[in-house]
């Protein structure tokens, strides 16, 4: 029986591999242990308790305004004694994380092979997004299997010189989860609030827009909510106290925009599902809303997530007011181009890229 180990640290990457975890323990050629670092804590717990798993290791690494280089130092040495001690024969890691890199980096110290789901995902701009697009390709320099969910992304690995027979184009396994959490009968609060307007669903969290890029944000979805009185807003807001200074300091006194905590991932993707359409600086949203029909203007001027560009599921606006405020208008004024992006095909998979992975690790394992 072959050990694989799965480490993961996010609220974003357990959505994600939650599913994958399901399906490797379903088979029993594995025995499957779950690490997790904690560099999100409570909305890391929320995922897990949801999909009904729980990790054989939590690191706890998060601090308060915790530092990269300080992630970076603590899960290292804190993973190095666990795979000691495992010494599984396959690690897992997810997409674009500290979390991932830094998983990466001790299975390839520790001499275990690595296998990379979401693996391929490119800006080729180290500063857009930061830390993630240096965390991706560092990840990809010592990977062993490459899980790549879109062509794109394989073609990306093939130009970097990655071998061919080591790549998988298996789909993205948010669509995977997507299957578990949407809900027809679903009700909420805040959504019944809404259920007279067109609502809008915005998260804003990233590193590099912090500051003027955030404050552009806001304003100008200020500006739309002081001119469409049919539109609301709900902003489930990030942990991080200066994502919730800026909001504080735009929104203070606008009506008809709730800022609440951050949901979980089932609350989420209903909400979702209820919406309008999305505005977000994020990145698995990217592949979320499109199986969902909502359009997503992506606040951000680069995208690892072209296939979602190319399909018209997506719409980079970039991070200045005026260009914000003039797509979301003419989203709203303008039924036919948003029409054009809501019936968009979705490029991000069928819902069964946890079997193909699973799958392409029992073939790796029988050719080895």
């Amino acid at each position: 029986m072959k050990k694989i180990m799965l480490i993961f640290g996010t609220r974003p990457e357990a959505i994600k591999m939650c599913p994958l975890i399901n399906q490797l323990k379903a088979n029993t050629a594995f025995e499957t242990i779950v690490c997790v670092t904690g560099q999100h804590k409570e909305m890391l717990s929320q995922v897990m308790d949801i999909f009904q798993l729980k990790a054989d290791y939590d690191l706890s690494i998060m601090r308060s305004r915790q530092t990269l280089s300080r992630i970076a130092i603590d899960i290292l040495e804190r993973l190095e004694k666990i795979l000691k001690k495992e010494n599984p024969d396959l690690i897992l890691v997810h997409g674009d994380t500290s979390t991932s890199f830094i998983a990466a980096l001790a299975g390839f110290y520790a001499g275990i092979s690595v296998g990379h789901v979401e693996a391929g995902l490119r800006t080729y701009n180290m500063q857009s997004p930061f830390p993630e697009e240096f965390n991706r390709q560092a990840v990809d320099l010592i990977t062993d299997l490459y899980f790549a969910p879109t062509n794109t992304a394989q073609d990306n690995l093939l130009k970097e010189g990655k071998k061919l027979e080591k790549i998988f184009v298996t789909g993205n396994t948010v669509v995977d989860a997507l299957q578990m959490t949407i809900k027809s009968n679903y009700e909420n609060v805040h959504t019944r609030w809404a259920e007279d307007s067109k609502l809008i669903l915005l998260t804003a969290h990233r590193r590099e827009n912090l500051g003027q890029p955030m404050r552009n944000m806001f304003r100008a979805l200020k500006r739309i909510l002081q001119e469409f009185l049919d539109v609301k807003v709900i902003y489930p807001i990030h942990k991080n106290p200066a994502v919730r200074e800026i909001a504080n300091e735009v929104f203070v006194d606008v009506e008809r925009i709730r800022i609440i905590e951050p949901l979980d991932v089932v609350d989420f993707h209903n909400f979702m599902a209820r919406s309008y359409l999305i505005l977000t600086d994020s990145g698995g949203i990217q592949e979320e809303a499109p199986s969902l029909g909502k359009p997503v203007l992506v606040m951000r001027n680069t995208t690892e997530r072209p296939e979602g560009v190319a399909a018209g599921t997506l719409r980079l606006v970039g991070t200045k007011e005026e260009n914000i405020y003039k797509e979301i208008k003419n989203l709203l004024i303008n039924e036919k181009e948003y029409q054009k992006m809501s019936r968009a095909v979705n490029p991000y998979g069928d819902g069964h890229a946890s079997e193909r992975i699973v799958q392409t690790i029992v073939q790796y394992f029988a050719d080895i």
